[in-house]
């Protein structure tokens, strides 16, 4: 399912990142290394690894991480990327692996509701003491629907497992090629 939306440009891929992660960087937030979930093409890793830091982007499609992995080659920067489940994401601590920053350009917003608890778990064992996730996705309208994401979610979610502290939430917008949606950008500390 995910490939077949890369076999064109899809819709929120505006080559260049989102302009909340812009302003992350911008306010001194961002600590290496860093890793970029659900990454699709590379945009917003790259954008990291341009302002030299160390950047991991993972993405379930194989298309992706391999157009991601043409980006990279062709623009020069040292970003890597795997394809790899976000799911799945404390294995790569038997690789010794761990993030400072972890970014979600619209990648929890998809999942349903199991996944997001299982995601938020998965984080732990990657992201050590004073770690940031930062989340931004679709603001969810109605709180019956699973599909966005809404601030009072994030810190009930993230409050259940323990361990963790919303630093920050505000409204925002998630660009598309051709529209706009409300959205929430979230950040998440490991305390």
């Amino acid at each position: 399912m995910y490939d077949a939306a890369y076999t064109g440009v899809p819709n929120w891929d505006i080559g260049r990142p989102q302009r909340a992660f812009v302003h992350l960087l911008e306010a001194d937030l961002v600590r290496s290394p860093v890793l970029d979930v659900g990454c699709g093409t590379g945009e917003l890793a790259l954008f990291f690894a341009r302002h030299g830091y160390d950047v991991l982007g993972i993405d379930i499609s194989p298309l992706a991480v391999q157009q991601a992995k043409a980006k990279a080659r062709g623009r020069r920067i040292p970003a890597h990327f795997l394809v790899w489940d976000a799911l799945d994401v404390s294995r790569l601590a038997t690789a010794n692996l761990s993030f400072r920053t972890v970014v979600d350009s619209a990648m929890f917003h998809l999942l349903g509701d199991t996944e997001r608890d299982r995601f938020i778990a998965e984080l732990g064992g990657i992201v050590p003491r004073g770690g940031l996730y930062c989340v931004l996705g679709d603001a969810r309208y109605d709180e019956r629907w699973i599909y966005g994401i809404s601030p009072g979610e994030l810190r009930r979610r993230f409050e259940a497992t323990g361990g963790w502290e919303v630093v920050f939430a505000y409204r925002t917008a998630f660009e598309r090629r051709w529209s706009r949606n409300p959205a929430y950008f979230v950040g998440v500390q490991r305390i």
